[in-house]
């Protein structure tokens, strides 16, 4: 009985991540590996991960390490989804922070279905044609002088005046 207690005590995590982007390709992988190695040393069970890629950050972020400001640019971003008891999250998260390797970590609750969005379909062509106005055809004739003056006396001369 204690240990279905104990299972449903389990919440799922996920942990998103970013590793400086100066290091190695082979020094990512390890912190990786150290990273999963510490969520599992703290009794949390692994439900999927992503391997770090490393992206463009949207701003430069700073860290200081060592008494020295580093500056990022780009980074590697991984995350790790896991089902752990929630009162070890924050001892987890107090490990997390003092690793001077980690430029920022989140960690949040989330559901253990596959909650990656897809790739919506995009058309190649518009839903609708754009909107051209259509030219007008003008048939005016040219003006002639003599028949405005012809006009204008003709309205004039309708118009009785009166006093």
């Amino acid at each position: 009985m204690s240990e279905e207690n104990e299972e449903k005590e389990l919440k799922i995590y996920e942990l998103g991540y970013l590793l400086p982007s100066r290091l190695a390709e082979e020094e990512v992988g390890r912190e990786y590996g150290k990273l999963k190695e510490l969520i599992a040393n703290f009794g949390g069970e692994m439900v999927s991960d992503e391997i770090p890629k490393k992206i463009s950050l949207a701003y430069t972020m700073q860290k200081v390490v060592a008494n020295v400001r580093e500056r990022f640019d780009t980074a590697y971003f991984g995350w790790i989804k896991f089902a752990m008891d929630p009162e070890k999250v924050l001892e987890l998260k107090k490990n997390l922070s003092q690793n001077p390797q980690l430029i920022r970590f989140l960690i949040f609750k989330t559901v253990k279905e596959n909650t990656i969005a897809t790739k919506r379909f995009v058309r190649d062509t518009p839903y609708r044609k754009p909107f051209v106005p259509r030219k007008k055809e003008e048939t005016t004739a040219p003006i002639n002088k003599e028949e405005i003056d012809k006009e204008i006396e003709a309205m004039v001369a309708t118009e009785p005046v009166t006093k």
